[in-house]
Order: structure tokens, then C-alpha cells, then sequence
């Protein structure tokens, strides 16, 4: 397990009262893992705006240039763009960048016109391995250290989740298919003797798909913190999921960028001061 987590938002949809950081439609963590004494630095997901993404990080003191591995959560544009940017930045060679082996494919929505919303240009496999990266792609759980590692797949087992967002791909046959974004993965750290605390980009798996899928029998839940993607969910998935959240019994639910306001009610409404939303430059720290 591990002695200490500190999660620092980099980029988010909303910043704190009298910020002087910067918003963008999008999500960044940085989180520092303690164990034993050896300290990793992990990058999670890079927002839409790198030179957004920059500025905070200059403005929060962020040693960009210490990152010990990547993790990207999804595919989405406002996860993934200008990640050969930060590469560049970042200045390393063989720099890990963990993700699902489906990342750099073709994901579309329909309405209102065709639009691709994954991986952009400049940003594909080839682009990152010039930029430094080292392609860790899979579909299984990765340790990252020992108490903190990334979930793999999630299975769909809840029968009220769902993306969240009509997409679409198309298949190695050239048919057009709905895309169940398979590819959504999150990240599970143990915390000696409090639990653990689960980091998400946007739960396009369902976040209470995710819980159950990364917490072992019996293991307690400290934090949930990320994206929920419940904005444009009905009132009766938001009630279902608020519910299900509730009987794991969370210290801190910190549910920010697509979760949408009508979720965030509710959740603050069952949760009060266990409940906060996230926003650029937002900390929280766990200790053993």
C-alpha cells in the first residue's frame, strides 16, 4: 500500500473563486505516489490545451520534467491533445505512456454533423513515440508501483450505465458500429489504512462499474475523484448511480468536468461536506 497520495487537478473545466489559473473543457491530473519512501510522478490525461495545461503547471510549480509515466484514461480530444506537445516538453526518452490498445482509433459522433473527437492529429502513436514515448498499450490492469495501478478494462455488469454520448467507429470490415468505449480505464490507489481512492477521466464505463471493478472484497472506498459523465444523464441514472455511490460509503466524492450540474446536486445533496467539486489547481492529499 501506498504511505501518501497527492492529487493535483492541472486543467479542468472550472477554476476556484479568484483563481488566477485557467479553465479548459477537459481534465489533468498530477499525482505524487509515496511508498517506503520512493516517490512516482504520474501524468493523467492532458486536457484539449496544452499551452493552458503549461500555464498551470508553471503557476502551481509542477515539475513537469520529473514525470515518471503517462496515463491517458480515454481517447477523447479533451483528454489526449497536445500530449506529443508535452512530450517535447517533458524531455524524456522512453517516457512510459500507458493506455488501452484501442486509443488511436477512429471514435465520431453524429449529431449535430460527423465529427471525429479522438486522438487528433499530431498526437498518433507514431507522433508520440518521435516525441519520447515509450507505447505501454493494454487492456489488463497495470501496476504502476506497488498500490497504485491502473484498472484495465472495466466490465459493464450494472444495468443503468451506459457512455454517456452517442459514438460511433468503424470496424477492421469497414461497417459503421457503436462505439461502447472500451478503452475507458481509471486508476486505483491503496492508502495504508484508510482504503482506496480511485482517479477517473470521464467513467464512459459507468463510475459505479468502475468501483466494483477496482475494489477488492471487503476493501473500503477513501475517494472517488474525476469525471462522472452524467450531464447529459436522465434523472432517473443520475438517482440510480447517487444511490450506489452512497453504499460505498466514500469519505470524499470530488465529481467534476462531465458530470454536469444536475449530478453534482445530487450528489452534494447526499454527500454535503463529502462532496466537492474539483477545478484547476484543486488538491487533495492522502496519508497513511
Amino acid at each position: 500500500m501506498l504511505d501518501s497520495l497527492k492529487v493535483t487537478v492541472l486543467a479542468e473545466d472550472s477554476v476556484p473563486y479568484e483563481s488566477p489559473l485557467l479553465g479548459q473543457h477537459g481534465v489533468s491530473f498530477w499525482l505524487e505516489a509515496e511508498r517506503n519512501g520512493h516517490v512516482r510522478r504520474i501524468l493523467v490525461d492532458v486536457g484539449q490545451n496544452p499551452d493552458a495545461l503549461f500555464f498551470n503547471i508553471e503557476h502551481l510549480g509542477i515539475p513537469l520534467k520529473e514525470t515518471d509515466a503517462i496515463v491517458i484514461t480515454h481517447c477523447h480530444y479533451d483528454h489526449t491533445r497536445g500530449l506529443a506537445k508535452i512530450l517535447k516538453a517533458i524531455g524524456k526518452k522512453d517516457l512510459p505512456v500507458i493506455a488501452h490498445p484501442s486509443l488511436f482509433r477512429l471514435n465520431f459522433i453524429s449529431e449535430p454533423f460527423f465529427r471525429h473527437v479522438g486522438v487528433m492529429q499530431g498526437d498518433e502513436a507514431d507522433d508520440l513515440r518521435k516525441a519520447g514515448a515509450e507505447l505501454v498499450l493494454t487492456g489488463d490492469p497495470l501496476q504502476l508501483m506497488p498500490g497504485l495501478s491502473t484498472t484495465g478494462e472495466i466490465p459493464r455488469v450494472t444495468d443503468f450505465e451506459e457512455v454517456g454520448i452517442s459514438l460511433s467507429t468503424i470496424s477492421r470490415e469497414g461497417k459503421v458500429q457503436k462505439d461502447f468505449m472500451v478503452d475507458d480505464i481509471a486508476l486505483t490507489a491503496q492508502i495504508g489504512g484508510k482504503g482506496a481512492v480511485i482517479v477517473t477521466g470521464c467513467s464512459h464505463a459507468g463510475i459505479i462499474n468502475i468501483l466494483k471493478h477496482s475494489l477488492k472484497e471487503g476493501e473500503r472506498l477513501e475517494a472517488v475523484i474525476g469525471g462522472f459523465h452524467l450531464v447529459e444523464a436522465s434523472e432517473d441514472r443520475i438517482t440510480k448511480t447517487v444511490s450506489a455511490l452512497e453504499a460505498f460509503s466514500p469519505s470524499l466524492v470530488a465529481a467534476g468536468h462531465c458530470t454536469g450540474f444536475r449530478a453534482q446536486w445530487s450528489l452534494y445533496g447526499v454527500f454535503r461536506e463529502k462532496f466537492a467539486t474539483m477545478g484547476s489547481g484543486t488538491v487533495f492529499q492522502f496519508h497513511a
